[in-house]
């Protein structure tokens, strides 16, 4: 069966309208054909989403990393691997990088992070399955989104992305930035808002929220296990600074607390922040009223886990304070906040993704799709 272009009936109301235009004889095969394969374009729309936020926040910390040891003086092999060994575990592929590399070097962490295929989670990779993911739904994307999302993927097939990184690893990250930057907002100016649209919007945010929890992670090793620590060095300044950067945060952050650099204030700015649009706390905010604007439940309430957990995990971001996040210990917390994020992924998948096939040939026709996916991208 063919998905229709109107992704309206991505959710399960689907099948209610199915059931009203469809005859009872065919109903039960019709709707459930229908419900499959609508589930699988609001996958790919998710994890088209999701590809084009991590490619971001992957160039985002590879390159203030790079700008952050041109500021810190007396670097041996020793402390070079300090700094960098925290971006792959923060990206959570520590034991893929030990798999190829022997140590956590700036040149096989670069490497690993921006151009290697066999790191599901590198930049390149990130590029390739957003393409691919929006090659699958090409009918419900816009030409001027897929033009410049496979402008991007072009570019960094090219032997001219080397060419580039080799010469000004700035340059580089500018151009990843600048198009992904673009992407979005032709996303924002260009998709219509259905619910295709709520399911971009779901997968950005997601991605966003778990990015931030894991960026704001890379440096806890300077902190006690719990409590906020009284004062800081420079350098460790120049860490927190860091941060911020590599959220897109620090003229925000000087907004409200100026040039003074504390990570009790970094963490309260990026996790509790109502207003500042990577934050936790609103990536949160923004997930729940997509999740509700996809089944229509008012707030309060619920139709499925993935809504339960994200408004349950809202309304402990509104109603905690920094200081309890510091007793309980930043790091603990993180990784307690990236279990709920992952919870809330898997629930969703379960309620819209996760549909059976009971017709052989909708199995075939996910296999051919799967394989097509696995040779554009190779």
């Amino acid at each position: 069966m063919k998905v229709t272009s109107n992704i309206q009936y991505l959710t399960t109301n689907a099948k209610c309208w199915a059931q009203s235009a469809i005859g009872s004889s065919r109903l039960k095969v019709e709707c459930s054909q229908f419900e499959n394969m609508l589930s699988r374009v609001a996958n790919s729309l998710y994890w088209m989403a999701r590809y084009i936020e991590r490619s971001e926040n992957i160039a985002r910390i590879v390159e203030v990393n790079l700008q952050l040891l041109l500021d810190i003086r007396n670097l041996d092999e020793k402390r070079l691997t300090a700094y960098w060994l925290p971006i792959v575990q923060a990206t959570g592929d520590e034991e893929a990088f030990f798999k190829t590399h022997a140590n956590a070097t700036g040149k096989a962490v670069t490497e690993f992070l921006v151009f290697e295929m066999e790191n599901p989670n590198s930049l390149l990779q990130s590029i390739c399955q957003a393409r691919e993911n929006a090659r699958m739904v090409r009918d419900q994307i816009t030409l001027e989104l897929w033009e410049e999302l496979n402008r991007l993927y072009l570019f960094m097939r090219s032997p001219y992305a080397r060419e580039v990184w080799r010469r000004s690893p700035a340059e580089f990250f500018q151009e990843i930035k600048s198009s992904s930057l673009h992407i979005i907002g032709i996303i924002n100016a260009t998709l219509i808002r259905n619910e295709g649209w709520w399911f971009v919007q779901i997968g950005q945010f997601l991605e966003r929220a778990d990015k931030t929890t894991r960026i704001l992670d890379v440096r806890y090793q300077s902190l006690p296990e719990r409590g906020v620590p009284e004062r800081i060095s420079p350098d460790e300044a120049l860490e927190w600074s860091a941060v911020l950067r590599s959220c897109s945060a620090w003229d925000a952050y000087k907004t409200s607390h100026g040039a003074d650099v504390h990570p009790r204030s970094v963490a309260e700015f990026l996790l509790l922040s109502d207003v500042f649009p990577r934050s936790v706390r609103y990536c949160v905010n923004e997930l729940n009223h997509a999740l509700r604007r996809i089944s229509g439940v008012a707030e309060g309430r619920f139709t499925n886990d993935a809504e339960k957990l994200t408004g349950r995990f809202l309304a402990e971001l509104q109603f905690c304070t920094i200081e309890e996040i510091f007793d309980v210990g930043l790091h603990r917390y993180l990784d307690e906040a990236q279990l709920k994020l992952n919870n809330i992924g898997a629930e969703l998948f379960r309620a819209y993704i996760f549909q059976p096939f009971e017709n052989p040939d909708e199995v075939h026709m996910v296999q051919q799709e799967e394989q097509q996916q696995q040779s554009a991208i190779l």
